[in-house]
């Protein structure tokens, strides 16, 4: 395990450059701060779910929300912009390749990881579903605490969170990242999304 241990290691220092473009401050979010937030926000979001009589694997959802983002550690935390350039093909093929090397001393769990990442990245499953909510609403969460400081142009990443007309209300269409979830999640996930434009929208206010 140990080899694989160290080399996670690096997502500790790992900025997340969506930030470092936008000009916030070096050490606004490390990529396994981020692992971090969807680790929670999917286990709440999955809690969620089950109490309202829906059925979510959360020890799957774990899972997958802690090594999401592993093959990060080899291919760097590469932003939109870098994917408009390389294309979103080479990217996942990059970002498959460098999992399945970083997995690959584990001989006992190196199948099963690889499976929830594929998972993850193909969105086959309703815990692969509810983890990039997660990665979504977190990624929402740390914008409303930057902008909360008084941080601006952050703008663009509250396009996942409005519906299809451009305006600020989930509740006129779905956002994508709800749209495929069985009901109850799709009502979990919608709920939260809609919070947090309320508390954006209040910080604008005032």
């Amino acid at each position: 395990m140990l080899k694989t241990l160290i080399e996670l290691q690096r997502l500790k220092r790992l900025e997340r450059t969506g930030w470092s473009l936008r000009g916030q401050p070096s050490g606004t979010e490390s990529v396994a701060a981020h692992s971090f937030g969807v680790g929670v926000t999917a286990m709440m979001l999955a809690d969620e779910v089950n109490a309202r009589g829906g059925e979510v694997d959360c020890e799957r959802v774990l899972r997958m929300a802690l090594l999401h983002d592993w093959a990060e550690t080899r291919v760097g935390d590469m932003p939109r912009t870098a994917t408009e350039y390389f294309g979103a093909d080479a990217r996942k093929t990059a970002e498959t390749r460098a999992f399945a090397d970083i997995v690959e001393p584990l001989s006992a769990a190196a199948s099963e990881y690889k499976t929830l990442y594929q998972d993850y990245e193909q969105r086959e499953s309703v815990e692969a579903k509810l983890v990039k909510a997660a990665d979504v609403i977190d990624l929402l969460v740390q914008v409303l605490a930057l902008e909360t400081a008084g941080a601006r142009g952050l703008n663009e990443f509250w396009e996942v969170a409005n519906g299809a007309d451009g305006s600020e209300r989930p509740d006129v269409q779905l956002p994508a990242v709800a749209q495929q979830l069985p009901a109850i999640a799709q009502a979990v996930v919608s709920e939260v999304l809609e919070s947090l434009l309320a508390a954006r929208a209040a910080i604008r206010k005032s």
